[in-house]
């Protein structure tokens, strides 16, 4: 689990993402940038019913993803705002292939470096 400190919760925060934010996307995720006032990172994830009906489905990919990033916490660049969607189609996919997705899209975002 990330630190509070690190999670974005509210609507609002939610909104302002998604409207001024720069996006982008692979076949299992989605992914929405903005800088932030903040100083440090913070993160907010986004697993619809699209992806499965079940909550139990939909929490278990929401721990991997955040476990994802807790992992690559330190290689990410600070001030950032970034909320992960996830698509259908994750649930049914290992957590190695999930990590490898979400790091090519970091990647892609230029958020992390390619070590």
């Amino acid at each position: 689990m990330l630190a509070k400190i690190n999670r974005i919760k509210k609507k609002k925060d939610f909104e302002i993402i998604f409207k001024k934010g720069i996006g982008f996307k692979n076949s299992l995720l989605a992914l929405k940038v903005i800088k932030n006032n903040f100083g440090g990172n913070r993160f907010g994830f986004i697993v619809s019913q699209k992806v499965s009906k079940k909550a139990i489905v939909r929490n278990k990919v929401r721990r991997r993803l955040a476990e994802i990033i807790k992992v690559e916490f330190k290689n990410i660049k600070n001030g950032l705002n970034i909320v992960i969607i996830s698509l259908p189609g994750i649930e049914t996919k290992e957590f190695f292939e999930i990590r490898d997705a979400l790091r090519k899209l970091l990647i892609k975002a230029g958020i992390i470096n390619n070590s």
